[in-house]
């Protein structure tokens, strides 16, 4: 196995075993702060273990879209499993939403219906997840975070982090004051929290599934430069770039080059390029030396 491959597969199941700790972590905790949230009548912690749910959920299905990703392409699916974290991404954040709009209706409920609370059951069960979220933070930290399944489970352990921090608050508050609307006002802000993860989660993993361009690729600026840089390339269009897991880029491309130049020369230069200033690892490059081949050569910007 070639020296980077190694490298790559040892940083991949070094985060794979990270990220299924951290899922069994808040796993466990989830079901102890529903517990807790329904002896102590806590709406803030049942809100904050819906968010530790779709949490467990975003890293189970981070774990599993790892080992997944291992198995290789075969016929049907040339491009291999890389797009199931793409997807797993997605339907977590739908998850999300949802979860968000049951804890604002039953927050808006209790404010005019305001219960009992118990603060101190509360507040111990609020402090024990801040310290599990602590925990799993820590875990994750150390993973691959280059990796898009990695990024997004950091992102959501933070927003459990704050989540718990918020219960901690209400039941401060609470036991201070007496206050008992300080439970679902917070868990409002738990919700906006949860929201705001699930909208990033949705539009992010959205635009990869729209085929879109990964953020740090310019179309027009490569077309540009491969044009300036390659001599015998005249013409550079109906240019596409994509990507299978939101991070590595792939890209087609028609390229009209000067009369009686090497074509193969040509491509393996444009390639070369692609790689190594553009980031580029994977292209697929028609040559043309008069007019362009096929029914699509109107477009001479990137779609």
């Amino acid at each position: 196995m070639p020296h980077d491959a190694g490298h790559a597969h040892h940083h991949h199941h070094h985060s794979e075993r990270r990220i299924g700790l951290a899922a069994l972590l808040t796993g466990a905790f989830m079901i102890a702060e529903v517990v807790g949230g329904v002896i102590s009548g806590s709406l803030a912690l049942i809100a904050d273990a819906g968010h530790m749910l779709s949490d467990f959920a975003s890293l189970t299905l981070a774990w599993l879209a790892f080992r997944i990703a291992r198995r290789p392409p075969d016929a049907r699916r040339t491009y291999g499993f890389g797009r199931v974290s793409v997807l797993a991404a997605f339907v977590n954040g739908l998850s999300l939403i949802a979860i968000s709009i049951w804890i604002v209706i039953e927050a808006v409920r209790r404010i005019f219906e305001p219960g009992e609370v118990l603060a101190g059951t509360m507040l111990w069960v609020a402090v024990a997840g801040l310290l599990v979220n602590v925990a799993a933070f820590a875990i994750l930290h150390g993973a691959d975070r280059s990796s898009l399944n990695v990024r997004g489970a950091l992102l959501h352990v933070i927003g459990d982090l704050l989540g718990s921090v918020a219960a901690i608050a209400a039941a401060l508050i609470i036991m201070a004051t007496g206050w008992t609307i300080a439970d679902p006002l917070l868990s409002l802000l738990i919700a906006l929290i949860i929201l705001r993860s699930a909208w990033m989660l949705i539009s992010e993993s959205g635009h990869v599934l729209l085929e879109g361009a990964p953020t740090q690729v310019a179309v027009e600026s490569i077309s540009r430069d491969l044009v300036e840089a390659i001599d015998d390339v005249l013409d550079v269009h109906h240019a596409h770039v994509w990507s299978l897991d939101g991070v590595a880029p792939l890209m087609t491309l028609h390229a009209r080059i000067s009369e009686g130049a090497d074509g193969p020369a040509v491509v393996s230069l444009i390639k070369h390029r692609l790689s190594e200033i553009h980031g580029v690892q994977h292209a697929t490059v028609e040559i043309e030396t008069d007019v362009c081949a096929g029914a699509d050569c109107s477009e001479t910007q990137p779609a």
